[in-house]
């Protein structure tokens, strides 16, 4: 049996239908505790997953925040599962992010998964703005790594957060609409967010479902 669908989605983005007028009720209504947020870079995850964090009073993890260790050396496969294990056995968490080698981890543990699949327009406006400011502010991002100027100009996905999101955006897409179909995921509830203003809108259903 496909994952319960509930769609917050703009009627002028493809796909809109009528559950973004259902999408605040049934959340209100809905037993959430465990979630994991994804979608694509500069797609606005870690911002909606700290909120909804506060929002439902639960621990909140930032996956690229252990990952990346210093000078943006990756932590290795078994202790980054380890320690994202940790979190997953509590009993209310926001985890922020979608890699792969901790994908079975999270989702076996949640009870829902909120995917921000906004517009390619939208995503590319963000990561250049915000790419932009962290690099001529020297914004520290996680164990004192920072973006780099060169990062600006090279199309290689492994150096340019920009370039990873371009080239990623499409088969990220195609793989969360497979994960929604799939049965084995048929235990999450998957709200799929395809606007800003669905963004908003889902935040104040959060917010008001005490």
């Amino acid at each position: 049996m496909p994952s319960p669908l509930l769609s917050i989605i703009c009627p002028s983005w493809p796909g809109g239908n009528e559950g973004d007028k259902q999408a605040g009720p049934l959340l209100g209504s809905a037993a959430v505790r465990r979630v994991s947020v994804v979608g694509t870079s500069g797609s606005g995850k870690s911002t909606l997953a700290r909120s909804l964090a506060a929002a439902l009073d639960a621990n909140f993890l930032e996956l690229d925040s252990v990952y990346h260790q210093a000078d943006w050396v990756p932590l290795p496969t078994p202790e980054f599962r380890d320690r994202v294990c940790t979190v997953a056995a509590g009993e209310r968490w926001v985890i922020d992010g979608g890699y792969s080698k901790v994908r079975d981890i999270v989702w076996d543990r949640a009870d829902t998964v909120v995917w921000l699949d906004l517009p390619r327009r939208t995503v590319m406006r963000r990561i250049l703005w915000r790419t932009l400011r962290r690099v001529a502010g020297r914004a520290e991002l996680w164990n004192g790594n920072r973006e780099r100027w060169r990062n600006l100009f090279t199309w290689d996905k492994e150096e340019s957060v920009i370039a990873w999101a371009w080239q990623t955006y499409t088969p990220r897409r195609e793989r969360y609409l497979a994960a929604m179909a799939d049965p084995e995921n048929s235990h999450l509830r998957f709200v799929r967010l395809t606007s800003p203003a669905a963004v908003r809108r889902f935040l104040r259903s959060a917010s008001g479902r005490h």
